[in-house]
């Protein structure tokens, strides 16, 4: 097992709300301290207070008072300036028992220590937009390997620097995303000939990554991502579960249709939206997830008459919801809202991973996926797919799960023997594997240059 000191950083590891990102960055971080590494977690909260005890208050929340004023002028200046500070040191982040961090405890990764440097992200990139050059880390604990888990322009000092590419999607679907084009190229190339190596999520993405990018296959890495449920959640009672669902949500249990992650146009709503109105079927469709990017299109359809509609029930006039929108569900309410869905909707355009279909899919839930991107490679065939771009064909899969209990219970069977080829098990070994290649290659390198 690897034994190094790893620093990964804590660019999606927000305090506020997850991503499929900030879950691929807390899984390796449970992964690395299974393996036996001591494990950083580098942060670029505004504050680095000198006084230790503000220091740790101002990772929870910011505002522990006015700012230092010339810290404050130093890096307003350093910023707006032609020429950014190119290097910082990190600062580490006190863990002691004054703040009360049981409401974070999900949230958190697991780490030997946490790290800051205010503003790190948005000062790398501004460095990377003016000079093109990566900014320095430099930190006391001394890490071999630094395992960017996203493309950033940073660089750990005196470290093996791993970047984690999860897709190309703002180059293969550059219509789905708010990144700026040429800048993402121009670092996505920089990452491509300054990176110790390159780590993905898939072979279509490392297949996307090769060709586009024009990486050697040698140098990129394919140790796909774990999919990780916590037994108390998963294994929770039926009872338990439709108590839940049906008096948090007022659904009923095995009663609906359910897709949830981020509305924007890489998750194809809009269509989904379309194919359910067309099925004809008689269950709603609930849909959970924050407002991204160009979410008043993908919810164009939904208006007060699709939403809801009036029914004849028993001689009086009741009204039923068609489509269910909410907006957040803590992650314990949306493992009992996957478990009791009928069946999961997941007809993304083009996904690196996957990671919400396979989630469904170790819970025992029957899925609807797309032929897009890695969808086909990650489910295989426990999941009923179909193409995206397509809502006649989304519509006859949703009938399908809908009508079939037949199929549903042998999606249901193969889905959860398909997920756990994704175990946390399987993930470990594949980074152990990576990593000790990583300081095999550091080996020769040195003895080479010894020589």
């Amino acid at each position: 097992m690897h034994k190094a000191r790893v620093m990964i950083d804590g660019y999606n590891l927000a305090l506020e709300e997850g991503t499929g990102i900030s879950t691929y960055s807390r899984n390796l971080s449970f992964t690395l301290k299974e393996l036996g590494s001591d494990v950083d977690v580098l942060y670029g909260t505004r504050r680095s207070p000198r006084n230790e005890l503000m220091r740790e208050i101002a990772f929870f929340d910011p505002n522990v008072g006015r700012p230092n004023l010339r810290d404050r002028f130093i890096y307003e200046l350093r910023m707006l300036g032609s020429v950014p500070l190119m290097s910082a040191t990190a600062t580490q982040i006190p863990f002691t028992d004054t703040v009360i961090k049981d409401a974070y405890k999900s949230r958190l990764p697991r780490a030997d220590a946490l790290w800051n440097i205010p503003h790190v992200f948005a000062r790398s990139y501004k460095l990377f937009d003016l000079a093109g050059k990566f900014f320095t880390v430099k930190m006391p604990s001394k890490p071999q390997i630094a395992h960017w888990t996203y493309p950033l322009p940073l660089k750990l000092q005196g470290a093996r620097n791993i970047y984690t590419i999860h897709d190309l999607v703002p180059l293969r679907l550059p219509y789905t995303t708010l990144d700026v084009k040429r800048r993402y190229f121009k670092l996505m190339k920089a990452l491509a000939s300054r990176a110790d190596h390159i780590v993905t999520v898939s072979e279509t993405s490392k297949r996307d990554i090769v060709n586009i990018l024009g990486i050697p296959e040698e140098r990129v890495t394919n140790t796909y991502q774990a999919v990780d449920i916590p037994a108390k959640y998963a294994n929770k009672p039926v009872d338990l579960v439709k108590q839940e669902v049906e008096g948090t949500f007022n659904l009923k249990y095995k009663g609906y249709m359910l897709f949830f992650g981020a509305i924007e146009p890489k998750k194809n709503v809009a269509r989904l939206i379309e194919g359910f109105l067309g099925s004809g079927v008689d269950i709603p469709l609930v849909i959970v997830g924050k407002l991204g990017w160009k979410s008043e299109q993908e919810l164009k359809l939904l208006n007060e008459d699709v939403i809801s509609y009036l029914e004849q029930v028993d001689k009086l006039m009741v009204t039923r919801r068609r489509i269910h929108r909410i907006d957040y569900a803590s992650f314990p309410l949306l493992v009992s809202l996957i478990r009791g869905a009928k069946a999961v909707m997941f007809p993304s355009l083009y996904e690196g991973f996957g990671l919400p279909a396979l989630e469904a899919m170790q819970l025992g839930t029957p899925v609807l996926s797309s032929t897009g991107g890695s969808m086909p490679e990650v489910c295989g065939d426990a999941a009923l797919l179909v193409d995206p771009y397509d809502p006649r064909a989304i519509a006859e899969g949703i009938r399908a799960l809908d009508t079939n209990q037949i199929l549903r219970e042998e999606l249901s069977r193969k889905g959860v023997a398909r997920a756990a080829v994704f175990s946390t098990g399987a993930y470990a070994a594949r980074l152990d594997e990576l990593y000790k290649r990583l300081e095999s290659e550091k080996g020769i390198l040195a003895r080479l240059q010894r020589a």
